[in-house]
């Protein structure tokens, strides 16, 4: 029997970048023809520092369902479903009533985001009771996280056991799977692909929007001359090469001209231009045809709407009932 896969994302932005795509989009296309998979759109988390931004949430959940077909996730295959569409919030207040005080405060998250300016607020704080619930609620077996968001799967993991112990055994105890996707430098080559932060290409940006962006990118800063020899280990352009260009052939060559200095960086920028459009045409042609359909996302999510509804209903039921309640 297949294990079932939880994941979701928050609707605070309306499209997918490289960065999302390695770090998570890539993964979760190989997922769906290995477990049954199940992804959320947490617009309740969104409020958490989005509370007063509200009128673009039901956009960007249509928008990121149509990036998430772009990118080869199928909904045969992956439930797609709205958090508050759901028993979500009433499984989390039942587990709020056994998490203590301490435990959020304690929280890495919590400091994160009061350190980035976020106001404390009651979802703020109870945001890892919340994401437990998310998990919990549809029985997920493997929730796919990166190291930074381990620690709010072991909560849930937890409180699921901590339930488990005072009522019967009722909550599937979810298990971290830590995947080998890493994260994606921006084109600054200083942090992370962010749009915050404006160094993102977008899987949607046009052609002449892409190659403009890596003309533009970060590369050796020892290297004064294009016929000085360059490092191409740590150097952004050659990372995008690995992991994007599928000529192989062209990019040991490239590497090893670099590294000998008979190649410069605007060739191989060029080259990069070219093998990311190659790379993000097919997502780019299925989103137009995608979104001319007008009734596609309404009709995945109402489905999948009911499909994970029903689980996350038998699980509040039955832990009600475990509970006497």
């Amino acid at each position: 029997m297949k294990k079932r896969i939880f994941t979701a994302d928050r609707p605070t932005e309306s499209q997918f970048h490289l960065g999302n795509y390695v770090g998570s989009l890539a993964n979760r296309v190989k997922l769906q023809d290995e477990h049954e998979e199940f992804i959320m759109l947490a617009d309740l988390h969104a409020l958490t520092t989005h509370a007063e931004k509200t009128e673009h949430i039901k956009e960007n959940i249509h928008e990121l369902v149509l990036n998430y077909l772009a990118v080869g996730l199928d909904p045969k295959k992956v439930t797609f479903f709205v958090q508050s569409h759901t028993a979500i919030p009433s499984i989390a207040l039942i587990l709020g009533m056994l998490t203590p005080l301490s435990v959020l405060q304690r929280q890495p998250a919590l400091k994160e985001k009061l350190a980035q300016g976020c106001g404390l607020t009651y979802g703020l704080l109870g945001y890892p009771v919340l994401m437990a619930a998310d998990i919990l609620g549809p029985r997920g077996d493997l929730v796919p996280v990166g190291k930074d968001q381990k620690a709010h799967v072991e909560y849930a993991r937890d409180i699921a056991q901590k339930f488990n112990a005072l009522y019967g055994k009722t909550l599937t105890v979810p298990v971290s799977l830590i995947g080998k996707a890493g994260t994606l430098v921006g084109i600054d080559g200083k942090a992370k692909m962010s749009k915050s932060l404006g160094n993102a290409i977008f899987l949607l940006d046009e052609p002449e929007a892409v190659k403009e962006k890596v003309m533009k990118m970060y590369t050796d800063p020892t290297r004064i001359h294009p016929n000085d020899p360059g490092h191409t280990k740590g150097n952004p352009v050659f990372a995008y090469h690995d992991l994007f260009n599928t000529n192989k052939e062209e990019v040991r060559e490239l590497k090893a001209r670099y590294q000998k200095g008979t190649v410069g960086d605007v060739e191989v920028k060029e080259k990069l231009a070219k093998a990311l459009n190659v790379f993000l045409a097919p997502i780019r042609e299925r989103y137009d045809v995608l979104s001319r359909k007008e009734d596609i996302v309404y009709d995945i999510l109402r489905e999948g709407d009911k499909k994970a509804g029903k689980i996350i209903t038998q699980t509040l039921e039955e832990m009600k009932e475990a509970m006497k309640l």
